[in-house]
């Protein structure tokens, strides 16, 4: 029977329409021995045999892909593949799938339990109340602020009508604009440093490219408000992490909210021991709902490709269809 590595740690032990899809189709699903996520070592251990896996943010690496050549499809429950390394991939003939329009809510709402919670001072308030010390202080609004949202793709679009709701001013940067949707919502495109500049509440929905690459840093958070937020819930390499701890310590900024790190898990990181940090596990893009319809959505890609059938709208590296063998 045909095996199917079932990779994201959230699915570990959850049926559900993904399972019931695959085993329908006749796949043998297989799941990673920790309910955590793979590092590149247990991945490769967990690979012999696998034809096709349901992926997490585990690291395909080449040298992972170059000791497997029976692997046929990746196709990541998410919208990011940079943890797949892309041209390996398709130098082995493996398509690599995402699942668009799955999970862009999610993440906005996410976003948004960040936000609030550093504009509430909210974690400080927690722990503050149930130590005895009633901490009754005056907080920040979301009304009337600015909110600067890097890049206004499906993600940034969800969380610009969010802000809409919020009566926030909104702002954004993005390379390719949409008109019609920035006008239905109020949202004005600016550059990068009258983002930086403007933005009271700064939220990153780029992916990780080499352009993109540690965007914020020790430059451009010396341009932004001193009361300024920054929150990540797209990739970890958008920040330079030595960089926003120092601007965090020296009070540069406000504060900052971040779901993502460029090493996960993260260890002893020294923003953990930040008051004015709220860190989360990579978890922005992970409720009840978008872990089913993105696990569904993975299904679909693998079960599409066996029979030889292409999804188009998923499949990020087309250029490998013309050697593409199951």
């Amino acid at each position: 029977m045909t095996k199917v590595l079932i990779g994201p740690a959230p699915l570990a032990g959850v049926g559900g329409p993904y399972l019931e899809a695959l085993q329908g189709a006749g796949f043998e699903l297989v799941y990673p021995k920790k309910k955590v996520q793979m590092s590149e070592q247990e991945l490769f251990d967990q690979l012999g045999g696998i034809s096709a896996t349901l992926a997490g943010s585990e690291p395909y690496t080449r040298r992972v892909l170059d000791a497997h050549p029976q692997l046929r499809v990746i196709a990541r429950a998410g919208v990011g593949y940079d943890a797949v390394d892309l041209q390996a991939a398709t130098e082995h003939g493996v398509a690599v799938a995402i699942t668009p329009n799955t999970n862009h809510d999610a993440v906005a709402e996410h976003t948004f339990t960040l936000i609030l919670a550093l504009a509430k001072n909210l974690i400080a308030q927690h722990q503050g109340t149930v130590q005895g010390k009633w901490p009754r202080r005056a907080n920040l609004p979301l009304r009337g602020r600015t909110l600067g949202i890097a890049g206004l793709g499906r993600i940034g679009k969800a969380v610009a009508i969010r802000g809409a709701c919020f009566g926030m001013r909104l702002l954004a940067f993005e390379p390719f604009p949409d008109q019609a949707f920035a006008k239905q919502y109020g949202v004005a495109f600016v550059n990068w440093d009258e983002l930086l500049a403007q933005s009271d509440y700064l939220t990153l929905h780029l992916p990780a490219t080499k352009e993109s690459k540690h965007l914020i840093n020790r430059q451009s958070l010396a341009k932004m408000k001193p009361t300024a937020f920054v929150v990540n819930t797209a990739r970890g390499s958008l920040i330079n992490e030595p960089d926003l701890v120092e601007a965090l310590r020296g009070k540069k900024i406000g504060g900052a909210g971040i779901d993502v790190f460029e090493e996960e898990p993260p260890g002893d990181h020294a923003m953990f021991q930040l008051d004015n940090v709220v860190v989360t596990p990579h978890a922005a893009g992970v409720d009840l709902q978008s872990r089913d319809d993105m696990a569904y959505s993975a299904a679909q890609a693998i079960i599409s490709l066996s029979k030889g059938e292409w999804p188009t709208e998923k499949v990020v590296n087309p250029e490998v269809r013309a050697k593409y063998k199951w």
